[in-house]
């Protein structure tokens, strides 16, 4: 049985569907349709350093530069796209939207001193639970683009909390205070560190991410999100 038929066999019986849209892949296309991947509604936020995602953390932490790929809203189907890869265990999907927003950010002289990607950690019994962390994939696929180190086991999360879902932006910031640590600071001394999340709504848990790491290194911080609500 030859290689065509097979494929063409398992695209019958099992079709690749686009999570965002959910029209049929075609045999080039991975994930994400390039229809969709086309009208992706970009912030271009890497081009503007003064945007509102930066803004967000003027006076609550010394951020250098922040950028999200893209905005999404509830009921959008960009709003699947973040659900499939944070829930449905689509991990390579995050590996594939990374990249592309890799190579946006290879635009940006901003983030062009970048010394070392760091994704926003799970806490061990939450990753465990899930099977992945979602940001780490995001993380990868950016650094692919990038040509930047990846670090992953020096942020970590020591403290498991509640789902930020439902909460207003001073619980959401009382979940997440003090929950994170760095155990080496040598290794971020005198880095730029870009952490990276899946998606930016008040902005509390990479804040507190970026305070653990300002707190007890000379680092500087940037952050980069896939989505921004």
């Amino acid at each position: 049985m030859n290689f065509p038929f097979v494929y063409y066999l398992s695209e019958l019986i099992f079709p690749r569907l686009c999570v965002a849209c959910g029209d049929k892949l075609i045999e080039q296309e991975h994930w994400i349709c390039l229809d969709c991947q086309h009208h992706i509604p970009r912030t271009n936020y890497h081009l503007e350093p003064e945007n509102p995602l930066a803004q967000m953390f003027y006076g609550r932490v010394r951020i250098e530069f922040a950028t999200s790929f893209f905005y999404f809203s509830k009921g959008s189907k960009y709003q699947a796209l973040v659900h499939n890869l944070k829930y449905k265990g689509m991990k390579e999907l995050g590996a594939e939207m990374g990249k592309q927003f890799g190579i946006d950010l290879l635009q940006s002289d901003d983030f062009s001193s970048v010394d070392m990607i760091c994704p926003v950690p799970l806490h061990p019994k939450r990753e465990k639970q899930r099977g992945y962390n979602q940001s780490f994939w995001i993380a990868q696929g950016m650094a692919s683009q990038l040509q930047k180190p990846l670090s992953v086991g020096n942020l970590i999360r020591v403290t498991a909390t509640e789902s930020q879902t439902l909460k207003n932006r001073f619980e959401r910031w009382q979940n997440v205070k003090d929950i994170f640590d760095i155990k080496n600071p040598e290794a971020f001394s005198g880095k730029h560190i870009l952490l990276v999340d899946d998606v930016v709504t008040t902005g509390s848990t990479i804040e507190a991410c970026a305070q653990a790491i300002l707190s007890k290194t000379d680092a500087r911080v940037s952050i980069a999100t896939l989505a921004k609500a």
